[in-house]
């Protein structure tokens, strides 16, 4: 089981307002702009977090794009699986945005965005690997087939992911895991886990011609 991370304290700001003053922070003002931050690990609190802003923003305008952007090392599978369906379950497109990195089960989230909106910054930095036991397990030996069995699910869940969304066969996807394969801005478009290199936010308001 993936322990949820710890919340560090949010730097605040103080603006002006017609009836007086209004104290906020910055994830306050980019769910504003329609703008949903994963700068974390992966697990059941980070992936609690953005499928409530992901919904909210649906409710609010379920015609209008939202964009995530992903600065993560990765982490749990089922976390991501609950953020991946909700992404296939929202009526609004939702643009990818990878600044910094992206690995594992968070390159995953990057690439099930909208086709066409999915963007890398050229900094960027994505990692696939294969999934595993996030500690050691021990017991009897038909629990620890079942670790193994579960195990095995998941990476074929992982491959199949993989496979929908770039466009590359099982067995390539299947081989490329074996090992961490390091993917850099230009790599990740041409493998097919985005659609742009974009240098400024302005460049994700339109799509790449060749967008998968």
């Amino acid at each position: 089981m993936t322990l949820p991370s710890a919340r560090h304290a949010l730097p605040e700001f103080t603006e002006r307002t017609a009836s007086g003053q209004r104290t906020t922070d910055p994830y306050a003002k980019l769910l504003q702009e329609r703008i949903v931050f994963l700068a974390s690990p992966l697990d059941e609190t980070s992936a609690n977090d953005v499928t409530a802003q992901l919904l909210y923003l649906e409710h609010l305008a379920p015609e209008r794009d939202v964009s995530l952007y992903v600065n993560s090392p990765g982490g749990s599978f089922h976390a991501l699986s609950a953020l991946y369906d909700t992404l296939r379950f929202v009526s609004c497109d939702v643009e990818t945005v990878c600044l910094g990195r992206a690995e594992g089960a968070a390159a995953l989230l990057l690439a099930a965005g909208t086709p066409g909106k999915r963007f890398v910054l050229p900094g960027a930095r994505l990692v696939l690997r294969q999934p595993s036991l996030p500690q050691p397990v021990a017991g009897r030996a038909d629990d620890l087939a079942v670790h193994a069995a579960e195990l095995e699910r998941v990476r074929s869940r992982v491959e199949e992911i993989l496979v929908r969304h770039t466009g590359r066969s099982a067995a390539r996807v299947r081989a490329d895991i074996e090992r961490d394969l390091v993917l850099d801005a230009r790599a990740a478009v041409e493998y097919g886990l985005a659609d742009g290199i974009v240098p400024d936010r302005r460049g994700t308001r339109a799509t790449p011609s060749g967008a998968r």
